[in-house]
């Protein structure tokens, strides 16, 4: 999720194994361990526009190396503050280590994907029950955390906590409320569905994007989750095929392999986009729950030599056009 979301909920995490003499500097060690798994966005390189895809939530998210982050992060706090503050370096091991360990199951939670179990295994674990960035489910929290910690409130530690539980809780329902809708569309299209995931959009758990396969095909929609659900018409797409789409792509190329590396970072929902044939598109992620404007996609370039890498692109579009559409979708409208 967002840093203000992954340091609220690592503040929690330590709030609440802490003693009240404790809830100001467990909080602010939480608050900066629950932060630092992000620091392998800062793998990345020039030559490689993948490589960053391919670290980021990678072996700094899963669950072995949390007790690992956590004394990294230990020995660095410890050094900065925890030694003025007469507090031992076990104690600020368990904060740091409980605020670190927030950090993936919270990833995990959104659309993202989660190598949770490195290295036993690389697949992205997403389970899609909250957005990236919801504001309902942070500023809560967020709230809660500084209020807890000016008042030495362990209640409303737990208050936080608790909320967390609610909001994740509530996400569970609204996606098996929108997968059971979708799959009801399909079966009423004449599809059976090789493959469903729904997942909420930007900001909220009311409107969600719903991609199934069905034929060689990913169909598209939105769905609204309010009291009954409303749905919103998407489009269709083939599947990725390399031979039909890139019959020119050698299969021993930089750039075949870069393909292959695109699909397993989206969890193989990869088909060229219907109006830009250059384009490799993740089918999951765009702006609009209904569009197949991907936000990010990969676009092999015929020429280019054996060892040269893909060119990746990002495209957000027009985002005032993008909030106008989805808050019209969110408030039920057509």
């Amino acid at each position: 999720m967002d840093p203000l979301s992954q340091g609220t909920l690592g503040a929690i995490g330590a709030q609440n194994l802490g003693n009240k003499r404790h809830l100001r500097i467990a909080g602010v060690m939480g608050f900066l361990a629950g932060l630092s798994a992000d620091l392998d966005s800062l793998i990345k390189s020039d030559s490689d526009p993948l490589l960053a895809l391919e670290y980021h939530r990678g072996f700094t998210h899963s669950l072995i190396f949390i007790p690992i982050g956590g004394l990294i992060c230990a020995i660095v706090l410890f050094y900065l503050f925890s030694r003025r503050r007469l507090l031992s370096f076990k104690t600020t091991y368990f904060y740091c280590t409980a605020g670190y360990a927030t950090h993936a199951l919270l990833d995990a939670c959104t659309t993202y994907g989660t190598q949770l179990l490195w290295p036993f295994s690389n697949a992205r674990i997403a389970w899609n029950t909250v957005s990236i960035i919801d504001p309902l489910f942070t500023l809560p929290l967020l709230a809660l955390i500084i209020a807890a910690a000016l008042r030495k409130s362990s209640t409303l530690a737990r208050i936080a906590l608790a909320w967390v539980f609610i909001y994740m809780t509530f996400g569970i329902v609204q996606r098996e409320r929108v997968e059971h809708a979708t799959y009801a569309l399909a079966m009423e299209r004449g599809h059976q569905p090789s493959r469903l995931i729904a997942m909420p959009t930007m900001g909220n758990s009311v409107v969600w994007k719903t991609v199934y396969e069905a034929n060689d095909e990913y169909f598209v929609d939105g769905l609204r989750a309010g009291i009954s659900i409303t749905r919103y018409q998407g489009r269709s797409v083939a599947k990725y095929s390399a031979e039909r789409d890139f019959p020119w792509l050698d299969n021993n190329s930089q750039q075949a392999i870069d393909v292959e590396r695109f699909r397993w970072f989206t969890n193989d929902y990869i088909a060229v986009h219907p109006d830009d044939s250059s384009r490799i598109i993740d089918v999951r992620y765009s702006m609009v729950p209904t569009s197949l404007d991907s936000m990010w996609s990969v676009q092999p370039v015929k020429g280019k030599a054996e060892t040269e890498h893909i060119i990746h692109l990002m495209d957000r579009g027009d985002l005032d056009s993008h909030r106008a559409t989805l808050w019209t979708m969110f408030k039920g409208t057509h």
